[in-house]
């Protein structure tokens, strides 16, 4: 079942699984993905006595601007500002955040903003500081964001729009070389792409990572903020696949000196991009080591 909350901007979509009084853990969706990434890992939490609350980011699944006239910003100030305003409308108190991809992103910018959110994070995929446009890249990494530079055209919008679905389905492919997902897996997170707001929030995010796009005025206070990488007081784990085709496991290593509390990393080998989906039971161990559950046994 869909429920939903509005914040100052949007009406957003969630899901949410166990006991309204547990502890909560957020869990929060990357791109070209959607909520229904943790139904893997969803039953294994609620048994071990946590609620767990998925939404749908701005332009995803059934969450929509309250407001026609809103500026679709993919700007990760906006989109992490979309969350804090959710934990808040949630009326919980802090949480546990997971984040993979966009929502590594998200849960890292709530983390620096707004410590007191969150008891902890743990991010998939994606390192600290990864978001200035000025930041220098390997050539290898810069080879795997071809799709980012690709938007940074006309041509690359046009495609976009124009067979969203298949281009998508490469980008699976290519991020997960060894993982072979079946068509209903991939089709039923498809249809969230399907948001009329879903092609304008791709492109703007890409475009204003590297600084074609302008900012959002709206979150200036926030970007230049976060823009200063600053340091986190959150316990936080990361993990991050060895065969990641899309963000490469060197761009999440040697962080340590921006976490003030207990940091740890750990990389998967032969996974793919899609942690939580190639490899469900790493993310669940780990989860359940930072939440202080089991002894982690991640090799």
């Amino acid at each position: 079942m869909i429920e939903y909350i509005k914040t100052s901007r949007l009406n957003i979509a969630y899901h949410s699984y166990g006991e309204s009084n547990a502890p909560t853990i957020i869990l929060v969706h990357g791109w070209p993905d959607d909520a229904l990434t943790w139904n893997t890992i969803i039953p294994t939490l609620v048994k071990a006595n946590y609620r767990c609350i998925t939404p749908y980011l701005r332009g995803f699944g059934s969450t929509h601007f309250l407001d026609s006239q809103t500026l679709r910003s993919g700007q990760l100030a906006a989109l992490a500002q979309d969350i804090i305003e959710f934990i808040e409308a949630l009326k919980i108190g802090s949480v546990h955040l997971v984040g993979h991809d966009w929502g590594a992103r998200i849960g890292y910018n709530i983390a620096a903003l707004r410590p007191d959110l969150l008891h902890t994070l743990t991010a998939l995929s994606v390192g600290y500081g990864t978001n200035n446009p000025n930041q220098i890249l390997s050539f290898p990494q810069v080879q795997q964001y071809w799709y980012q530079w690709f938007f940074a055209t006309e041509r690359g919008r046009e495609t976009l729009i124009a067979d969203r679905s298949s281009f998508v389905r490469q980008l699976w492919q290519l991020w997960c070389p060894s993982w072979h997902f079946s068509h209903t897996e991939f089709d039923t997170t498809a249809l969230s792409f399907q948001n009329p707001d879903w092609v304008d929030i791709t492109i703007d995010s890409y475009r204003n990572r590297w600084g074609i796009s302008p900012n959002d005025p709206n979150y200036e206070m926030i970007h230049q903020k976060l823009m200063t990488t600053p340091k986190i007081n959150v316990p936080t784990t990361v993990l991050h696949g060895g065969a990641d085709g899309a963000t490469l496991a060197e761009t999440s290593a040697n962080k340590e000196s921006f976490f003030l509390q207990d940091y740890q990393r750990f990389v998967i080998p032969e996974v793919g991009h899609f942690i939580q989906r190639e490899a469900p039971q790493s993310v669940i161990e780990a989860l359940l080591s930072r939440l202080g559950m089991i002894k982690l046994r991640i090799k």
